[in-house]
């Protein structure tokens, strides 16, 4: 009998194996056995997936390149940091120095700027700071008092954060300083849409893309207060990892780039073109592949 006992487990455990590799698998008309869909690794900073917009784009490439996406939303610094590892095989960010310094080490192959917006100063209507219709410079400025009301950052070294450091750099500030100056500065470490909300919460005001800030406006009562200056021009970028600097991605190699085909395509760009107009009458971002990268 434990000899009977021991011949049938052993049969169930070959049976389970068998199971486990079919389940990776698809089967054709004729019975062929195929290998199941190969996946590709996409990291994209938050504003492109709070905002709905990989949602809409995901299902499209999956079905055009008969692949499995697994996107990773985290801010650009996290993003880059994957890329980096060679934990993604693309990655989609807003960060331009630091996409330029990731492609000049080898990290990426080339940086294809394939859409833009802006970022805002959103606070209170009732504007306590008093820094409407300001340059986002002259705004900081004014916010640095500490005494009017709270800045809610994003802290968590996304592209949004970067470009924050950039202005109060661009006004004069030391940035490590003005982190430390009081408790009118909040850093966050979230997320836009939950920076947004606590900004909301505390009745301040923060720096945010505009795409993001029109997908949370209907739970907010934050409105534009800066929108206006070069530098709150963000340029969304594709950057293919480099297989030759990390072998891990070298198996999805032509996949990254199938992704910066589909991105950079006339469908893809008009789908972005368009996306969020029915919704809040504009679109929540301006394709701009094949064409000079806007500068303001």
């Amino acid at each position: 009998m434990p000899n009977k006992t021991i011949l049938r487990l052993l049969i169930l455990l070959i049976s389970l194996s068998l199971l486990l590799t079919v389940a990776g698998c698809t089967t054709a008309p004729g019975g062929q056995i195929l290998s199941a869909r190969e996946r590709l690794r996409v990291a994209t900073t938050t504003s492109l997936y709070d905002t709905g917009l990989w949602g809409l784009l995901e299902p499209i490439f999956e079905k055009k390149y008969n692949v499995e996406l697994d996107v990773l939303y985290a801010g650009s610094g996290i993003a880059l940091e994957y890329g980096k590892r060679g934990d993604v095989d693309v990655i989609t960010v807003h960060d331009k120095a630091r996409e330029q310094q990731f492609v000049a080490e080898g990290y990426g192959i080339e940086r294809i700027p394939f859409a833009y917006n802006y970022f805002l100063i959103v606070g209170p209507a009732s504007d306590p700071a008093g820094i409407k219709g300001m340059k986002p410079e002259d705004a900081f400025n004014k916010l640095a008092d500490g005494g009017a009301a709270s800045f809610i950052s994003r802290g968590d070294e996304s592209g949004t954060h970067a470009r924050e450091r950039a202005i109060w750099k661009s006004a004069g500030f030391d940035y490590e300083k003005v982190r430390k100056a009081g408790s009118w500065y909040i850093e966050g470490g979230k997320g836009m849409g939950p920076t947004l909300l606590m900004a909301n919460e505390k009745q301040g005001y923060t720096l945010t893309d505009a795409a993001t800030f029109l997908a949370f406006k209907g739970k907010l009562n934050l409105i534009p207060i800066v929108d206006k200056g070069s530098i709150l021009l963000n340029v969304y970028s594709v950057i293919p990892v480099n297989p030759e600097k990390n072998p891990k991605v070298a198996l999805n190699a032509q996949k990254a780039k199938d992704m910066v085909s589909f991105l950079t395509s006339p469908e893809i760009q008009k789908l972005i073109g368009d996306y969020g107009v029915k919704t809040y009458g504009t679109p929540l971002f301006i394709p701009c592949a094949g064409k000079p990268e806007p500068t303001e």
